[in-house]
């Protein structure tokens, strides 16, 4: 009696939709885009992340990977293991909670995991120059390791006493306050929050 073989499930999309444009201070600081790559929409949540090709796209578009570079699926899963560390530490700011001491160490360990000075260098045609040693086995750990410097000076410079979480449910994203009523990453979360109690207004006028 012969077998049959099932057919394999595919694979989940990676990018299922569009993302939000980037939340304020991020294009500033590319670890909170970094920790934003992770979102809950309204749809379902999204990974920008999540697997090698995403993740080689969003370190290749943050200047964090050099054109052709691409990570393995190993080196993916190490980005959002880190990722999950960078928002616990912006998770633990914004509350006004003590540091993670696991989340510290998995910053720490990214500073230290490459090399950050430029060696100098020559060749015919440049010349003496300093470049960073860049083989492609330890892209993920070269962009770990600025992505943590980033998310160190986010964390203790001016602008760490302005990080907040968006309160536009489901929305978990950090930003950086442009001012300080502002209570949302971007102008889509407030305007389906507005909505929301608009919505919630009618039901109770309504009722009574």
């Amino acid at each position: 009696m012969s077998q049959r073989t099932a057919a394999p499930a595919a694979e989940p999309a990676e990018r299922p939709a569009a993302p939000p444009p980037p939340a304020p201070g991020a294009e500033q600081y590319p670890a909170l885009d970094f920790a934003n790559s992770l979102l809950t929409l309204p749809g379902g949540p999204l990974d920008l992340l999540g697997g090698p090709e995403a993740a080689s796209e969003w370190l290749v578009g943050h200047g964090l990977a050099p054109e052709a570079g691409r990570v393995l699926g190993p080196c993916a899963v190490r980005l959002r293991v880190f990722r999950g560390a960078v928002r616990e530490l912006l998770d633990a700011r914004v509350a006004g909670r003590p540091a993670p001491s696991g989340a510290l160490a998995a910053v720490n360990e990214a500073l230290t995991a490459a090399p950050a000075v430029a060696l100098l260098r020559w060749d015919a045609e440049q010349g003496l120059h300093r470049s960073l040693p860049h083989p492609a086995d330890r892209i993920a750990d070269r962009a770990m390791a600025r992505l943590a410097a980033d998310a160190a000076d986010l964390l203790t410079g001016p602008d760490a006493e302005r990080l907040a979480r968006c309160g536009g449910a489901p929305c978990s994203r950090f930003y950086v306050r442009t001012h300080a009523a502002r209570h949302w990453c971007s102008t889509r979360c407030g305007d389906r929050v507005r909505a929301a109690r608009a919505y919630a207004r009618k039901r109770a006028e309504k009722g009574s």
